[in-house]
């Protein structure tokens, strides 16, 4: 294959490193100090009751009115109603920070006690969901037994495939880039102050699969230039043809799947669907990220890896000659 031009990635893998380091490092800084994570109550147990209402009202007067009607500690977010034609109908979710779920009754007091306090501003319920504790925590080991089963079947698919390269080696340095690419992941979620729910443990399973694909298609053309190239070309040399091989076709390919999923990011930030935001956004940011430590990332940390147990081997080769030779010395002066 023709190239126009020609990076060496294995020799700036540092720089590809540091930048990732800094970035994550930012990122860690902010979320920490400045944006805590939020965890959806699918994984905490919880409440969240969404009230549409009209007209426009004193938002302490209805904190207090629906806390009142409850013994639970509650958190109010207050925002314009876009799903209505009417330009003057807002909503409130109430979320019931005890991680434990409420029953309807419970709801029905809270919905009481704002029907009454505001008679003139149509108080309706329209959306409740409500989550047992333990049943939360359930939920979150599922999807992390899931997301940790994907990972050991791509390291055993990649090392079976892949074995002429050292198959074992290269797949534990895809996940470790996965790995990359699920810390970003979760940044983006923190700092765009989106809650970890469902969307989350979807975003990530997308991202291991577009990831490791392009990470498999530049292995692959590693085990082929490997041959080609002959036992005389280096690991780096190999692997620094190989990127470069695939280096338009992975950004191709990015690029046309972040289109698509840019239009749908559109399309929701337009109709303010907070469901449809909080996977595509993320989603296109991972996109970004897979692609970067497909070819940034992985295949430096392979050949790091590999000059090193290279590099063992050699020396344990040496002194298994010197040994030989000393005890060959031996029987001949013994002899």
């Amino acid at each position: 294959m023709r190239q126009r031009f020609h990076i060496d990635f294995i020799k700036n893998s540092k720089i590809f490193f540091c930048f990732s380091l800094g970035i994550m490092l930012v990122c860690l800084v902010l979320n920490i100090f400045v944006i805590p994570t939020r965890v959806d109550i699918q994984f905490t147990g919880g409440a969240i009751v969404k009230y549409s209402y009209s007209g426009n009202l004193d938002e302490k007067k209805v904190s207090d009115a629906a806390q009142k009607a409850t013994k639970e500690t509650i958190s109010f977010t207050f925002s314009e109603n876009l799903a209505s034609s009417d330009s003057n109908s807002h909503m409130v979710a109430l979320e019931f920070t005890n991680s434990k779920a409420i029953s309807v009754e419970e709801q029905d007091e809270v919905t009481d006690a704002l029907t009454k306090a505001f008679p003139k501003n149509n108080f309706k319920v329209e959306e409740s969901s409500s989550v047992d504790a333990s049943k939360g925590a359930n939920f979150f080991y599922k999807c992390l037994a899931a997301v940790i089963l994907a990972a050991a079947i791509i390291i055993g698919y990649i090392a079976i495939r892949f074995k002429k390269i050292g198959g074992l080696s290269a797949g534990v340095m895809a996940i470790v880039a996965l790995i990359h690419d699920l810390v970003i992941v979760y940044f983006v979620f923190a700092m765009f102050n989106m809650s970890l729910d469902d969307n989350f443990i979807a975003v990530v399973l997308m991202i291991l699969g577009y990831s490791v694909n392009d990470t498999i298609v530049i292995y692959d053309r590693i085990r082929e230039n490997r041959r080609k190239m002959g036992p005389k070309a280096t690991t780096a040399e190999v692997t620094n043809a190989s990127i470069n091989q695939c280096f338009t076709r992975t950004i191709c390919t990015s690029i046309t799947t972040i289109a698509a999923i840019g239009s749908v990011l559109v399309v929701s930030l337009i109709f303010n669907i907070d469901s449809i935001i909080s996977f595509a956004l993320p989603m296109m940011i991972g996109l970004v990220s897979g692609c970067y430590s497909s070819i940034c990332i992985a295949t430096p940390l392979w050949v790091m890896w590999k000059n090193h147990r290279d590099k063992k081997n050699a020396e344990k080769d040496k002194k298994g000659s010197k040994k030989a030779a000393k005890d060959s010395k031996k029987k001949t002066e013994k002899a």
